[in-house]
């Protein structure tokens, strides 16, 4: 049987911040990964306390995508790239922005992971995967291990949003081949 390529991904980010996006990490993001071409509005990201006492302030999630489709094997590249941006906007060893890179496909959200368990697989570079939401009957399904945050329907309709996106993008890009 001979492998076929993989079909390309929505390169997207969930950001926690208490500050928005600021334009200094924006624009390293987008040296590495190209435009930020969506930002969704913030939600108040009050489904945990987890990041309180390291980020402090009232904390909120937003999501950014990018046009540019890639490789799913490229996640651990971009988890790589925002855990370098997040450590430079470290002062004292706490993060000020949490940048949360995945892919969003047809079929499914994926996220990247620093931490192992029992439902991730390595992707190299020391870091694991894990399907977060899959995508049936017209919406999101979650799992017992999938985020507050991901189970919730504002952030739900956002990902709807960027999957249509994405969708869009995939036959723009099929027909210009």
């Amino acid at each position: 049987m001979i492998a076929k390529p993989y079909e390309d991904a929505m390169l997207f980010m969930g950001v926690l911040s208490t500050e928005g996006l600021p334009d200094d990490i924006k624009d390293k993001i987008e040296k590495s990964f190209g435009p930020v071409s969506f930002i969704s509005s913030p939600i108040p990201f009050d489904f945990t306390d987890y990041y309180n006492e390291e980020m402090g302030g009232k904390i909120e999630r937003f999501f950014i995508a990018f046009d540019t489709l890639i490789s799913p094997d490229k996640l651990a590249d971009a988890k790589t790239v925002t855990d370098g941006i997040e450590l430079e906007h470290s002062p004292s060893g706490k993060r000020s922005i949490n940048l949360d890179p995945g892919l969003i496909t047809e079929s499914n959200v994926v996220l990247a992971t620093t931490k192992n368990r029992a439902h991730r697989i390595a992707i190299g570079q020391s870091l694991y995967a894990e399907v977060t939401l899959i995508y049936h009957r017209h919406g999101f399904e979650s799992f017992p291990w999938t985020y507050a945050d991901y189970r919730s329907e504002e952030v739900q309709k956002v990902l709807v949003e960027l999957r249509n996106r994405y969708l869009l993008l995939r036959r723009l890009t099929k027909r210009g081949r």
